[in-house]
């Protein structure tokens, strides 16, 4: 499946989705991540937060070790980059496996998580949408003939 520059196969993003133990989604026209945390402790169950995008997967893990210095180092990080939609990820039932992987930890606090940050990025969307249409942090690449 293409989608502007980048190719996609979905079932290797399910596959990902399923084996990362930290998963950072990142949404670049939103400039932000998704990043998910399946490792926890018994005190901790797994990390569900939206974050700003970071330039290198080493910063995202140093932003993570920063929110879970309890934790021991992070031993795989799995970066996917998110060209579409965000409801694309529902369409494609990689959300489904997303929400099923946080919800194996039985941590009913991480699936709330999970799920209203399905809501929040969906907003985020919506907002940058509405800024392109307005022109608002866009500028055309054409000079105006008047």
């Amino acid at each position: 499946m293409m989608s502007g520059e980048f190719e996609m196969d979905p079932q290797e993003v399910i596959e990902s989705v399923e084996s990362a133990e930290v998963l950072s989604l990142s949404f670049i026209t939103l400039r932000k991540a998704l990043v998910i945390d399946t490792r926890r402790s018994g005190s901790e169950g797994p990390l569900v937060r939206i974050m700003a995008i970071v330039g290198s997967p080493q910063e995202r893990i140093k932003s993570i070790r920063r929110l879970r210095a309890g934790f021991l180092r992070v031993r795989s990080l799995t970066v996917i980059p998110w060209p579409r939609y965000v409801d694309s990820l529902v369409a494609l039932w990689i959300w489904e496996r997303i929400l099923g992987r946080v919800a194996e930890s039985g941590d009913q606090a991480a699936v709330t998580a999970c799920e209203e940050a399905l809501v929040e990025l969906t907003r985020l969307e919506k907002a940058e949408m509405a800024a392109v249409v307005k022109g608002e942090r866009y500028h055309t690449i054409w000079a105006s003939g008047r």
